[in-house]
């Protein structure tokens, strides 16, 4: 990992080389970034908060710029323009690191990217795994949907722990298969809500050789075939998220508990999915804010050196 304390003349330099926005201007598009952060009501956003104030601030603008690529392909609004919307993001993310800013949510994600050693490509990975939903989603192996995993979540992890800061490149792998497991966790929620927008996360190969097909999963048959098939997913799931934990002891002190709480909660979605008997056709589970709340406070009472027994 690069330090991302630039060099006095890096930093000339690089003001010499992009448009300079005032402190204010930043400060504002920062606040800009975390409003519209906490209005998604993601469960990152629980994470977040328990990162130190400049730190937060770019995870807010790297979060803004995920969102922005999913709803493009995710929401109606786009249409038929969701392909050039998509396609305009790199050279939008070019501007942005040369100070050409459009929108606070551009001005915020260039500051970022000044401040800590983000490649771009891992942002650049994000558009091209969301392009793979708009193309339409559908994996034939496990390894095909891995492939996309990567894209849409690891690569997110992999600019994140460059804002969190870490020592050993061991890091890497560990942010890499966590990534893997809270995108498994997504599409388990979701195999109801992807049916209906034509998009189908699960292996084929897999849901073959369960006996499942696509009208089972339709007309939400939850069948002991389909209970045994989800127990498999969640048990693989489970095992890239045990690797993913590794992750938070290579991480900065002050920044290991945003990945920590942020694991907690996809645990505990998986912990429900079995408390439901793996029935996740007809029982979407989901966290209420009080429950968010909970696991966000076992965390913070960590942080100050307290244990539950």
């Amino acid at each position: 990992m690069q330090d991302s304390n630039t060099a006095p003349e890096t930093q000339i330099t690089s003001a010499m080389s992009r448009e300079i926005a005032t402190p204010e201007q930043i400060a504002r598009a920062y606040r800009v970034v975390a409003a519209s952060t906490k209005a998604a009501s993601s469960n990152f956003y629980y994470a977040f908060i328990t990162l130190p104030p400049e730190k937060r601030n770019s995870v807010y603008a790297g979060y803004a710029f995920c969102r922005l690529a999913d709803d493009i392909v995710d929401e109606d609004s786009y249409g038929e323009t969701a392909a050039d919307a998509l396609n305009s993001l790199p050279a939008k993310l070019a501007d942005a690191y040369n100070g050409k800013s459009d929108s606070e949510m551009w001005l915020a994600l260039g500051d970022t990217l000044h401040r800590y050693p983000i490649d771009q490509q891992h942002l650049l990975d994000v558009v091209e795994g969301c392009r793979m939903d708009l193309e339409g989603a559908t994996y034939e192996t496990f390894d095909d949907l891995v492939r996309y995993c990567k894209l849409v979540a690891s690569a997110t992890g992999l600019a994140l722990i460059e804002v969190f800061g870490y020592d050993d490149d061991s890091a890497v792998e560990y942010a890499i298969d966590l990534g893997i497991a809270l995108q498994l966790t997504n599409i388990f929620r979701d195999i109801t809500e992807d049916l209906e927008i034509g998009r189908i996360y699960l292996p084929s190969n897999e849901l073959a050789e369960h006996g499942i097909t696509v009208d089972d999963l339709r007309n939400k048959k939850v069948t002991p075939e389909f209970r045994r098939f989800m127990k498999f997913q969640v048990e693989r799931a489970r095992r890239y998220l045990d690797s993913g934990k590794r992750l938070f002891p290579l991480l900065d002190r002050q920044s290991r508990y945003c990945p920590e709480t942020m694991t907690s909660v996809y645990e505990t979605l998986l912990d429900k999915i079995e408390a439901k008997n793996y029935d996740v056709l007809k029982n979407r589970v989901s966290l209420s804010k009080i429950q968010k709340l909970k696991l966000l406070s076992v965390i913070w009472l960590r942080r100050i050196g307290i244990r539950f027994l």
